[in-house]
């Protein structure tokens, strides 16, 4: 009998083709989401009439402010947050090798929460452009706090140390927050809406302030990439393959501090995207043939997360006209099936 030959792996430049295809695919997807975000909501403006207002010739002045003041606005911070969620998560998955790790293992959203909640309640600050700096220094803070616990020891920074330190720290963050919330109706009133995740309510001066630091922690994530996937052979492979590991870690839990504490401090702690987003990620890289390299897996995440924070906030919009469902609370509706699906459907190998 003749032996059947062997199947060749797909070479790199098919792979590269195949990524950038997927990609590309995604960014056309998310352009269309982002011409529906801007119209439809409570008004509904024709297409036509947003092509018009984009260009520069509004049919209205009413319809003008509503495309540039208010939803042009909205679809970049969702956008802009979504990214920023779905790389955090794809970053701390990949850095922890943990399939189940969330952003909010560094007590990165606990602090942001803890601040902004401090800031409103003890400190009276009542602006949205005066507490997004304590939810963003407070989230800073957390990470920093997380990362020197973690680090302690002789052995330095691990995976679990890490872990372990996050949880501790979030605990106790979570704790001091509900005291302040349980003692000050204030606080407590902005708390709850703040803390279901959404993107109403913010104008284009937000935008502007967060996006900075949202840019930087991308930018910071993508360059760990190749880096990452050398973590993924191992601490000693990497290290013998040149890798600097303190400074990789360091270099991820910063971009993942500025990512999730920049997008947390402006639309709330949104569950399930840093967590599912990635899996969905690898779902289409393993059917592409891509395979699990993290120079695509965290480009891809961006932007499946940008498309599943702009779906939610739009069906939230669309639910209940004219009131709104926060984009949060979708999310979590939307993910959490969707993860108990894939926990039991299949097996969760160490990214």
């Amino acid at each position: 009998m003749t032996a059947a030959a062997p199947t060749r792996a797909p070479s790199a430049s098919a792979s590269v083709s195949r990524g950038a295809l997927l990609v590309a695919a995604l960014v056309v997807v998310l352009a269309g989401l982002c011409l529906v975000s801007i119209a439809y909501g409570a008004l509904r403006v024709p297409v036509g009439d947003v092509a018009r207002t984009l260009f520069g010739d509004p049919p209205t002045t009413r319809i003008d402010h509503v495309v540039w003041s208010v939803r042009v606005p909205r679809t970049i911070l969702g956008i802009a947050a979504g990214a920023a969620l779905g790389l955090s998560g794809a970053v701390m998955q990949a850095i922890t090798r943990n399939p189940l790790a969330d952003p909010g293992i560094l007590g990165v959203s606990a602090g942001a929460t803890f601040a902004i909640v401090l800031a409103v309640g003890s400190l009276g600050v009542g602006s949205l452009y005066g507490y997004i700096w304590f939810g963003f220094a407070g989230a800073l803070a957390a990470g920093a706090v997380v990362y020197a616990l973690g680090g302690l020891g002789r052995s330095g920074s691990t995976p679990v140390k890490l872990a372990l330190a996050g949880v501790a720290v979030t605990a106790m963050l979570n704790s001091f927050t509900n005291g302040i919330v349980l003692t000050d109706p204030e606080a407590l009133n902005r708390y709850r809406f703040w803390s279901a995740g959404s993107l109403a309510g913010q104008d284009a001066g937000v935008v502007k302030q967060v996006l900075p630091f949202l840019v930087v922690g991308a930018i910071l994530a993508l360059a760990c990439a190749p880096a990452l996937n050398s973590l993924a052979l191992g601490d000693d492979v990497a290290a013998a393959l040149g890798r600097r590991i303190a400074w990789v870690r360091f270099a991820a839990a910063a971009a993942i501090t500025l990512l999730t504490g920049g997008a947390v401090a402006v639309i709330g702690p949104v569950v399930f995207v840093g967590l599912v987003v990635p899996h969905m990620a690898r779902i289409l890289a393993r059917a592409a043939g891509i395979g699990p390299d993290q120079r695509w897996l965290l480009p891809l995440s961006a932007l499946l997360a940008s498309c599943l924070l702009l779906a939610a906030d739009l069906a939230g919009r669309l639910i209940a006209r004219p009131v709104e469902i926060q984009a949060g609370v979708l999310v979590a509706v939307i993910g959490g099936p969707f993860f108990i699906a894939l926990v039991r459907r299949r097996r969760l190998a160490e990214v």
